[in-house]
């Protein structure tokens, strides 16, 4: 079924992939964006990380600064306040965030590009709880993934290897309350495209999400309740000549008593393996302009060249 309101896709994962690649896929290739229901990922897990998220983020500043690691980029436990800015924003964002990414065992070949995860010891839980909802969400992503696999044409598992031990990040992420006037529509976090393959977000149902369309409208993203939304990020924008796009988005505070309120989500940014170079799809080059699309580039190399733009290399 699709949301007659917004346009963007409403699909459920427990359907055969093969019945709703093409929704999917159409809804990736005009918006950037999907609803997702019926995603595996249990609802209880999930409140329970939610728990746990506002557990850490209550604690002291200082507390939690100290799983700040200078000069780690933010790949890794805690980032405060105003250190990552959209690419070509003038000021930082309003949010306070912590990431938990891949653990790989010591000697594996793509070991050094991931550091190990930092775990808040004050919040009893929080290594078991997150760990099961990163794999939760690899599970989930997976599924998409072969979704727009059959979409483009392509073997069904053929992004399995492609994104197996990838540098996926998972983001706890709060929005803290804002006062006064101006916290109604203001901007929490500024216009941006993702720099991944695909994200996977759970939380957007409080208003806010809003993407950029190709007419220059902004269009509020608004899932059923326990919903993912999923977009496309700019590596496989580049792998599939923009034919699946990455779109600009936002976060905007609500209008009336929300906006005077925390925000909380979890967005979880699947990647391809570092090594993965990222060539275009033949399917997705133009015949008639055969020389017209991104040169090939390791996904590792991708990553550097935009985290410096957006103030985290």
């Amino acid at each position: 079924m699709t949301d007659s309101n917004t346009d963007i896709a409403v699909v459920s994962l427990a359907q055969p992939l093969e019945s709703i690649a093409d929704e999917l896929g159409r809804s990736f290739e005009e918006y950037g964006f999907a609803v997702i229901r019926d995603h595996g990922i249990p609802q209880e897990l999930i409140d329970r990380a939610e728990t746990l998220a506002k557990t850490f983020f209550a604690l002291p500043d200082e507390v939690k600064k100290a799983y700040h690691i200078p000069g780690g980029g933010g790949a890794r436990g805690y980032t405060p306040f105003g250190t990552e800015k959209a690419k070509d924003a003038k000021v930082h964002d309003l949010k306070e965030f912590w990431h938990v990414g891949r653990e790989l065992p010591e000697g594996h070949p793509l070991a050094e590009y991931m550091a190990d995860n930092v775990w808040p010891s004050e919040v009893e839980g929080f290594r078991e709880i997150f760990s099961e909802l990163y794999s939760a969400f690899e599970t989930a992503g997976s599924r998409v993934l072969e979704g727009i696999a059959l979409h483009l044409g392509l073997d069904r598992d053929f992004f399995a290897p492609t994104v197996e031990d990838g540098n996926s990040v998972m983001r706890l992420l709060r929005y803290p309350p804002l006062e006064g006037q101006e916290a109604e529509g203001a901007i929490r976090a500024a216009a941006h495209g993702d720099i991944n393959t695909i994200t996977l977000l759970l939380g957007a149902e409080e208003a806010g999400l809003e993407l950029l369309t190709a007419q220059g409208e902004w269009k509020a993203v608004a899932p059923p309740e326990g919903a993912l939304v999923v977009n496309i990020g700019d590596m496989l924008d580049r792998l599939t000549n923009h034919r699946l796009k990455s779109t600009q988005h936002r976060v905007v505070n609500p209008r009336g008593e929300a906006a005077y309120r925390a925000r909380y989500s979890m967005p979880f940014f699947l990647h391809f393996r570092p090594d993965y170079v990222i060539e275009t799809l033949p399917s997705c080059i133009d015949p008639a302009h055969p020389e017209d699309h991104p040169a090939p580039i390791s996904s590792h190399d991708f990553l550097l060249q935009r985290l410096r733009e957006i103030n985290l290399a």
